[in-house]
Order: C-alpha cells, then structure tokens, then sequence
C-alpha cells in the first residue's frame, strides 16, 4: 500500500512510500482508507517538534471502511465507516480514563505520532476507539470533523458559553471556521471572528460570525471588544501566536475564561493580578473524548455544521504540506484515497 511517513531529509519532511500491514492482533480492525485530512500538527511532527518520528505514517483526521476484524472484535463489523482520530487508543483504567478525560491518559497513542496513522490506503486500527460515521455525513467532511471539529467543538464545551453570550474565536483557518459554526450553531452564542487574512474573515461573516475583526487594519481586538461589548465571556484560540493568546486573555471580561487550543512554540504573558482580580481563567483543551467525536459527527450529520474542505491526491501531499506551512489553505485539505490519479 502506498502510506505517507516522516522523512527530515525529502520535501516538507516527508515522503510517499510503499509499506506493508502486519497482521491484525486482538482488538484490532483493519480500514480501507477513503479520506484523511492534512492538519497543523501533521507539520509538527513531520518537523520533529514533538520529537524524532521518522518512518512513521502521517494522519490522525481518518475515514474508511472496515474490511477486516480481528476474532475477538464486537464493536465493529465490516462496511462500518470509522474514523482514524489522534486519540487512537488510552489505557482504559487511569484516573482520566475513568472520569470521562481519557485524551489526558498517560499512556495514551496518538494516530500519525506515536503509532501509525491514517495517511496510507490502510490502517489498522483499536476497534473500541474508532468511532463510527453516522448515515447522511460525508465522508470528506467527516474527516475534518475527526480532527478539527471535534477539538473545537470539545473547546467551545470547555469555554462553559451560553446561549447568547459573546465567544471570540483567535485564528479563522482549518480549526477556526468550525470553531464559528459550533459556537453559532450548536451553543447558540454570539460569535466574534479575529483574524489578520480577509479572506478567512470574510469566510467567517459567511458561515455565522456575528462580528470580525482584523488586527493589521483595524487595531488591537481586544480593545475592539472591551470598548464596544465590555468584554467577550469567553475565547477560544486556534490561531499558533503568541500574540493571539494575549489578546484573548485581554478580551474577556471579567469571570472569562480562555481556552487554549493552538500550539505556537512561544511562551504566552499572563498578567497575574489580571487574572486574580478579574477571576480569568485560562485553560487547555485536548481534542475531544469518543464521546465528544460522536456528538460532533452527529451535528455534522444534521447539517449545523459543515466542514469547507478540498480534497487533493496522494501525489499532491508534499505541495499541501508546503501550502499550509506558507498558511494558504482556506479551510481543510483532505487526501482522496481512492482517486489514484487526478483528474
């Protein structure tokens, strides 16, 4: 099968190679691959940010067929369309595990970094952790979703937003744009969209943002949003800067919380009595649970939610890697796996 892996010395750290499944082992199932997403944190681990990785097969926003199981395998049967997610398997015991935050399992393995994942025509994959698609969700769009949506969707549960309530949203990109349409169209609030590309904000304004604001042209956001709203309840940042999480710290009124989803490699400031005497606080979130992946698939299945992707072929990867480093990507990449040329 042909898989794309981490290799430092080709093009945008990686490669397309030819590569062999193993056997199956117990609990496990084997995918067709159909669909799988290009994320930001493909470019990380493709540059060694979270550690040498090379050889290992790319992609953590999977969708395919099941075509085998394992013996002992009941969650799955074969036809069921599954994800490929970066939470690929956790130790089912630990003390996050068992209070419903297995993301933050110790001993958790995340698809495309510390196991193999789902940019190769097949994956294998933990039967109890692949969740299944629901009927009437495209595939395509489900892959977004497995990544993208399900993190934002997990962050906008943590941000504790009301129906009505303001939420800026920092970054308008692949994880951003789905931000806005959670936040909009699940939790019912008020969305305010910053970013410093027009053409993301004005994708934003298009798909339910209440309020958008570029920083180059129209001054600091957070001055923007105290002045005119006395502060937003509530931030998610999905925007990789430094600046970006300032700002949100500063945009929220007091008793907001900021939510922390964007891995910039900088060291945010947090004005401590800010915090203490405005009672902010600041919080990360981690993907999402299985659970979390079932009800953001289901949204997307009822149409509150619809990823914007593009699908692209194997033989492209490299040039999509290159354009989301250069931040050129309006929304999602996705690689066919089943178109084997292009068209």
């Amino acid at each position: 099968m042909k898989a794309v892996i981490v290799n430092p010395k080709a093009k945008s750290n990686i490669e397309v190679i030819e590569k062999e499944l193993r056997p199956l082992k117990s609990g496990e199932a084997l995918v067709d691959v159909e669909y799988c997403g290009v994320c930001h944190t493909d470019l990380h681990v493709a540059s060694g940010d979270f550690g040498n990785v090379e050889g290992r097969i790319l992609g953590h926003e999977g969708i395919g067929i099941v075509s085998k199981v394992a013996n002992d395998v009941t969650s799955l049967s074969i036809g069921d369309r599954v994800s490929i997610a970066w939470m690929f398997h956790a130790c089912g015991r630990c003390e996050y595990c068992t209070t419903g935050r297995e993301t933050f399992c110790r001993n958790v393995q995340n698809a495309g970094y510390s196991v193999d994942g789902g940019m190769a025509e097949q994956c294998i994959v933990k039967a109890d952790y692949a969740v299944k698609v629901p009927d009437g969700l495209d595939p395509a769009q489900a892959s977004s979703i497995t990544c993208a949506g399900v993190t934002t969707y997990k962050a906008i549960k943590v941000s504790d937003i009301k129906a009505g309530q303001w939420i800026v949203i920092y970054g308008c990109g692949g994880l951003g744009n789905l931000a806005i349409q959670y936040a909009k169209h699940v939790f019912n609030a008020k969305v305010i969209a910053v970013d410093i590309n027009d053409d993301k904000l004005a994708l934003a304004k298009e798909i339910g943002a209440d309020m958008i604001i570029n920083p180059i042209t129209q001054g600091d956001a957070d001055k923007i949003i105290q002045e005119q709203l006395g502060g937003a309840h509530a931030a998610v940042v999905t925007a990789v800067s430094k600046a970006a999480f300032n700002s949100a710290v500063d945009a929220v009124r007091a008793c907001g919380k900021v939510v922390a989803v964007g891995l910039p490699s900088e060291t945010m400031d947090l004005n401590i009595p800010r915090l203490v005497l405005d009672g902010i606080e600041v919080i990360g979130s981690l993907v999402g649970t299985r659970k979390d992946l079932e009800e953001a698939f289901q949204f997307g299945a009822e149409g509150k939610v619809v990823p914007i992707v593009q699908t692209r072929c194997l033989h492209e990867v490299k040039d999509v890697f290159e354009e989301m480093e250069q931040g050129k990507i309006q929304g999602r990449m996705v690689i066919d796996f089943k178109q084997h040329e292009c068209k």
